[in-house]
């Protein structure tokens, strides 16, 4: 079993995630305990058992997605999907502490369900087919979807550790993920070389909405973390994914557990890609903070609010929407 560690560089820990599922009730604790003080930063390296194979297929074709002239990309953007299907351009989407947008450009997709859904009726722009570039590279449906699929389960298990942390039934998320909104998001930053300066900001301090986010692997440094002494890399060790908190969790927990606020600077020569799952619960899920997270040291802090109703305002918040904060004036 791997212990959770702690570098003296970071106080992000790693944890084994397998060891967790086959370990005894102390090996099960220390990994429980290690995560949850790990997530008083909002992130969290865990060892994964995802296939490298499919992984190193995945980020390939992304790779050659986003190598495409700008007019076979363009192709691919969803009008109204406000950045949860297809194709994003760069200087979009914009922080929600800024008014800058970001550089990088973006490929989402997540898994429909069937037609006839309720879920389909009310939110048509997230739980439609996806569209994704088989005209331009066949196949890749196939096994961007099969990356979904293995990701979204990645980070049903790690919520699993999570809710024995917080004092709930360990199967506490699996309902609320039941046909969830997850959304995966591929994410290309350009080069910034010809840049005056050493370093730039490729996508401004931020925290994500979601529950929370997968990072299996980028191409690149660049991800860096919030903490109390100010912003450090985020390194993890070979086979470990990433996994950050969300806004969601933070509301869920009455803000036992923080967002992980986080940035994507350009600090070496060259690109990056990266691709990221957003773990949402069912768009009609009612977000109200747990009892066991309520006490008199830490009093109610939240009112309750549908999943839907916090992304809506967020995705406002971050210029996602036409006539978005931001405008164009």
């Amino acid at each position: 079993m791997t212990e959770p560690t702690l570098s003296r560089e970071s106080p992000i820990l790693d944890v084994d995630l397998p060891a967790f599922e086959k370990g005894d009730a102390p090996s099960r604790r220390a990994i429980v305990d290690g995560t949850m003080r790990s997530l008083a930063t909002g992130f969290v390296y865990v060892r994964h058992d995802l296939s490298e194979d499919l992984l190193d297929d995945a980020y390939g074709r992304l790779a050659d997605f986003f190598a495409l002239p700008q007019e076979r990309k363009d192709r691919y953007t969803v009008d109204g999907a406000n950045g949860q299907t297809g194709y994003t351009g760069l200087l979009v989407e914009t922080a929600a502490v800024s008014d800058v947008p970001d550089w990088k450009e973006m490929l989402n997709w997540s898994a429909p369900v069937p037609v006839g859904h309720p879920l389909r009726r009310r939110f048509p722009h997230r739980y439609g087919d996806p569209t994704l570039p088989d005209d331009d590279l066949p196949g890749t449906t196939e096994v961007l979807m099969e990356f979904h699929r293995v990701t979204l389960d990645l980070q049903r298990r790690v919520l699993r550790i999570l809710a024995v942390g917080l004092g709930v039934d360990e199967g506490f998320f699996d309902t609320m993920l039941r046909d969830g909104a997850a959304l995966t998001r591929a994410l290309h930053y350009p080069s910034m070389d010809l840049a005056p300066g050493d370093e730039h900001v490729w996508a401004a301090e931020h925290g994500d909405i979601n529950l929370i986010t997968a990072l299996p692997r980028a191409t690149a440094s660049g991800l860096q973390v919030k903490t109390d002494d100010g912003w450090i890399a985020a390194t993890p060790p070979d086979g470990h994914v990433i996994v950050n908190t969300g806004i969601m969790l933070d509301h869920l927990t009455n803000g036992l557990i923080p967002p992980g606020i986080h940035r994507v600077v350009s600090d070496a020569p060259g690109e990056r890609h990266s691709v990221v799952q957003f773990c949402h619960p069912t768009p009609w899920t009612m977000l109200a903070p747990l009892p066991s997270c309520v006490t008199p040291e830490n009093p109610l802090r939240y009112s309750t609010i549908s999943a839907s109703d916090r992304l809506e305002q967020v995705i406002w918040e971050i210029n996602m929407v036409e006539a978005g904060r931001r405008g164009d004036d």
